[in-house]
């Protein structure tokens, strides 16, 4: 029992160092200080607008302290009580303090994971498009287990999702497949996804049953509301229409319906044809390079404020991020944060989510290192 104890309490503290880190807690409370003095100044309703912006950043900045604090508190108490329980013999007593610590823990891991999900868009829908790397039917097989790896994850969180395109391999797979995930902080948990993606395997398509290494690059950028103003000149695209060549029933290879848009300043290109109407295919497409563009914008500030050199090269191709083996042995190994799982089978049926909360804490810690 004492060993268990020891254990919960070690996960509280963990979850409390990493709140600190993420609130920067010797300038928060410094910040803190300076804000109540504004507060308190004679002079504070002098400017109206500038008195209700420096209550509501000491407000916000008051609710972040004030739960790590009675976290702290509350588990001091916690062992302090078990420690006179066993020590008066209080089985009673001991229970109570026991269930109490484990409310602890949930709550710490509720308030490490709100911390985690707390970035500008990460509440929202996101899409994720994945592109088979060279090596033909293996790497475009490997491909679409990567989509049904995603969509089962997706499944278990019960986010709806939705094919913008597909562009099928040539015997198998697909050469790139890009769709919609939509569920609250559905951005929030794959944005660290974007990488190359590697598997290594004894390949069905190899006659001599030779092992094969595939790769695929994964891209996850946030779906835009109407909040955000994306300013994108017609001068800057171009747009081509084509035949749809993914599923879709008898209509797909008729008309011209599929948009292909191009924006050259960036380079990025967007695809969509999981609509009969081109018009409509078109304005799905404009949200999808809007969705682009602001994922850009995203990185390139948080680049510039965390200098996070790692993640400027995860999403670079050729920078894996995960390997996948499954032959000669079942392993699954994230390079970035060491994280391994044995149960090779599990992960690509969907059941990646240590993955994506390592990724997550690393990036917190990083960019606040």
């Amino acid at each position: 029992m004492r060993a268990e104890i020891e254990a919960q309490a070690k996960i509280i503290n963990q979850s409390l160092a990493l709140l600190r880190r993420h609130l920067d807690w010797d300038n928060a409370l410094a910040t803190f200080d300076g804000l109540n003095k504004q507060a308190e100044s004679p002079d504070l309703w002098d400017n109206q607008a500038n008195a209700q912006k420096i209550l509501k950043e000491r407000e916000a900045l008051h609710h972040s302290i004030q739960r790590i604090q009675n976290l702290e508190i509350s588990l001091q108490n916690s062992l302090e009580m078990i420690e006179l329980a066993e020590a008066e013999g209080e089985l009673d007593l001991l229970k109570e303090a026991e269930d109490t610590l484990g409310i602890l823990v949930q709550q710490a891991q509720r308030l490490q994971l709100e911390t985690l999900l707390s970035g500008e868009a990460d509440t929202n829908d996101c899409f994720i498009e994945i592109n088979a790397g060279a090596g033909g039917t293996e790497a475009q097989d490997w491909a679409q287990i990567l989509g049904r790896m995603y969509s089962r994850w997706a499944e278990t969180r019960k986010y709806k999702l939705e094919i913008m395109d597909e562009n099928s391999g040539d015997e198998a797979g697909v050469k790139s497949i890009t769709f919609k995930v939509m569920g609250h902080q559905a951005y929030g948990w794959l944005k660290t996804e974007s990488g190359v993606h590697r598997l290594v395997r004894i390949s069905p398509f190899d006659a001599n049953a030779r092992r094969h290494t595939s790769f695929a690059s994964v891209w996850v950028y946030p779906v835009i509301d109407q909040s955000i103003n994306i300013e994108v000149e017609e001068k800057d695209l171009r747009i081509d229409t084509y035949r749809a060549s993914g599923a879709g029933g008898q209509h797909v290879n008729k008309t011209e319906s599929a948009i292909r848009i191009t924006h050259l300043p960036t380079n990025i290109v967007v695809q969509c044809q999981n609509d009969r109407s081109q018009h409509r295919n078109r304005a799905q497409a404009m949200d999808m390079l809007k969705a682009r563009l602001y994922e850009l914008e995203l990185r390139k500030r948080e680049e510039k404020l965390s200098a996070q050199t790692a993640y400027k090269t995860e999403i670079g191709w050729g920078h894996q991020i995960r390997s996948y083996v499954l032959q000669p042995y079942q392993m699954v190994k994230d390079n970035r944060t060491g994280v391994e799982r044995g149960n090779a089978h599990g992960v690509l049926d969907g059941d990646i989510d240590i993955f994506l909360e390592a990724a997550l804490a690393q990036r917190v810690g990083d960019g606040e290192s």
